[in-house]
């Protein structure tokens, strides 16, 4: 089951690593996506292209988040993200629940990587943008204890 939190405005860098250190210490919270406008490359310089850090590990951040997807394990934890949500966006929000993030390998991928399908880790399926290269479209952030 996943949740989509849709802001009523892009957050900013600050705001985006709040919620998401917030959102990562919710048990039940498998992994969670950003999607936004791609920020502009470091060399050109945006206030927002930051490195963040989640769960002691840098991110660089390289979307204005617009939206997040969380795959969540169990319906329960729903209440307390949307209380992490009320807390860092006054401004308002919209919260779904439904199938946002693919689980499963698509005919796509296998297009894309051919043969360099099966290196893919089962937790990257359904977080990369199919139009760049893996290295520079996710992060995995490993939970503590995991």
């Amino acid at each position: 089951m996943d949740i989509e939190i849709f802001p009523h405005r892009y957050l900013n860098a600050d705001t985006t690593e709040k919620l998401l250190r917030d959102l990562d210490g919710v048990e039940g919270v498998k992994r969670m996506v950003l999607q936004g406008q791609r920020l502009p490359p470091a060399e050109i310089g945006h206030p927002d292209r930051k490195i963040i850090t989640i769960n002691s590990e840098e991110i660089d951040l390289q979307v204005k988040t617009g939206r997040v997807l969380i795959e969540i394990e169990e319906e329960s934890v729903i209440d307390e993200i949307r209380n992490i949500c009320e807390n860092h966006l006054p401004f308002g929000f919209n919260m779904h629940i439904g199938t946002y993030i693919r689980k499963q390998k698509t005919v796509s991928d296998k297009i894309k990587y051919g043969e360099k399908l099966d290196e893919i880790p089962e937790e990257m399926i359904g977080l990369i943008d199919q139009n760049t290269r893996l290295s520079e479209s996710a992060s995995i952030i490993k939970r503590r204890g995991s």
